[in-house]
Formats: structure tokens, sequence, C-alpha cells
């Protein structure tokens, strides 16, 4: 469980003082899917990289499972990371001379993976987002939409408790963002993951359970009921419950058995 008490961060350029978060309260449950959605310099992406501690707060907390990340040294806190945290990012950020296979592999090497298991997983986590037949395919030689699922399956390979996607969809076209959205929701049921994502795409927002609106340092929260509605939308069965129930397996058997096209 995430806790944000009085989440406050302060950026000087040259004499002037930006205020990009201002006292921000926040409980993120196991499990939640929450969407952060705000115009741009409206502090979302700064507030996702506090959850995700890749920065520290000017003031305040952020606690993990009790952990305060604005506290812990950084060498706990890179381990932490590691283990509990992955990320998506918008331009993929994948290695171009690694193949998709090496470029998962990455995220294993700071936990200490042996070579063999590596391989092993990578390529499991490759054919759980549709590309077992592109593991050895450099960047260069796949779509954007496959870029992208490289780049889930490096943040999922891990076993990670912690999804963040920072405009996973920024970068794709309208047919092929719907595609990845599909995937990541299926994948959250699947997995029992904490899912946070920041989006500037309201048809995104509109579909999560929980949404908090960031503008000029300051969140709304709305709840909305929307993820329930969205997985029945992408199933297209009417039965978004059996993928919970079930693990999730059988959506995401569906929907992303070949995923060659996107």
């Amino acid at each position: 469980m995430y806790r944000l008490t009085g989440v406050t961060k302060r950026y000087t350029r040259g004499k002037e003082t930006v205020e990009a978060l201002r006292g921000i309260d926040l409980t993120i449950e196991d499990g939640d899917q929450l969407v952060i959605q705000g115009p741009t310099g409206g502090g979302k992406s700064t507030l996702l990289q506090m959850i995700g501690g890749l920065d520290r707060p000017t003031e305040g907390s952020v606690e993990l499972d009790g952990e305060d990340l604005s506290r812990i040294s950084e060498t706990k806190l890179t381990r932490l990371r590691a283990e509990k945290i992955g990320i998506i990012f918008q331009s993929f950020n994948l290695i171009p001379t690694l193949t998709a296979q090496e470029n998962v592999e990455t995220a294993l090497v700071p936990l200490g993976v042996k070579p063999a298991e590596r391989r092993e997983r990578a390529a499991e986590a490759l054919r759980s987002v549709g590309l077992g037949e592109r593991l050895g395919h450099a960047p260069s030689e796949l779509s954007g939409g496959q870029q992208q699922r490289v780049a889930i399956a490096r943040a999922l390979v891990k076993k990670p408790k912690v999804l963040l996607a920072d405009e996973p969809t920024g970068n794709l076209d309208e047919g092929t963002r719907d595609d990845i959205m599909a995937l990541l929701e299926g994948l959250w049921h699947e997995y029992g993951l904490t899912f946070i994502m920041v989006t500037h795409d309201s048809s995104i927002a509109r579909r999560a359970p929980r949404l908090a609106t960031i503008k000029a340092g300051q969140i709304t929260l709305t709840e909305q009921g929307g993820g329930q509605r969205y997985a029945q939308q992408a199933a297209g069965n009417g039965q978004p419950q059996q993928a919970a129930a079930h693990g999730g397996q059988p959506y995401v058997q569906q929907q992303y058995g070949g995923g060659q096209g996107y």
C-alpha cells in the first residue's frame, strides 16, 4: 500500500522557485488502478516520479509498505525499485543494439538472476505480451506497438508489485493505443498489480476505477468504477469478472495470443 502525506516538491529555476506539488495526501491500496491526468506542467509526471522513488519530495513522505521512499538510503531505494516497481515509459527506452529478449533480460541483472534463468524468464514475459515469435528481433525491426510490448515485458519480468506507466500510449496511433491499454488492463487483472498511470488522454482516463486529476500541484480524486467496464469492452464477451476470477489468463490469451500486427 502507498501512503503519501504532505508531499511537496519545489524546483529552483534561476531566481524563481516552482512548486510542482503542493501538499499531496494520497492512499493507494494494493491492487488499485489509478490514473493521473492533468495539463502539461501540472505536476502529474512529478507525482509519478515520487511514487516510483525516482525523485524525493522537498517535504512530506512517500511510504510503500511502510518504507518511506523519501528517507531510506539510495542503495536501499535502488534495490526496492528493482524488486517491487516496474516502470513503462512513453519513449520505450529500449537499447537499440539488443534483441527484444536481451532488452527484457536487463531488468533482471540488478537482481543477480543467473543468465539461463534470465533468458527463460525474458522469453516467458515476451510470450505473455504476444511476442513469442519476436524474441530475436531488434527494436528497429519492431513496430511502435511491439516495442511498447517489449517495454511492458521488461517491466513485468521481475514480477513487481507495482506497475507505473508514464504516458505509455503517447507515441502510438489510436488503434495501437487501444490494443496496448487492453493488454495493460488484462495484465493488471492477471497479476493483481497495483497499476498507476499518467495520461493526457481523456478516453483512457474515463475508463479507470480511480482518477486523480492534478492541476497546479494539487489533486482531486474521483471514484469512477470504470475498470470493470473497460475490461468488459476490451474482452468483448460481457464477462469481465471471469478474467479476475481465473487470474485473467483466459482473457489475456484471447486478446494477445499473437499480437504480431501491433
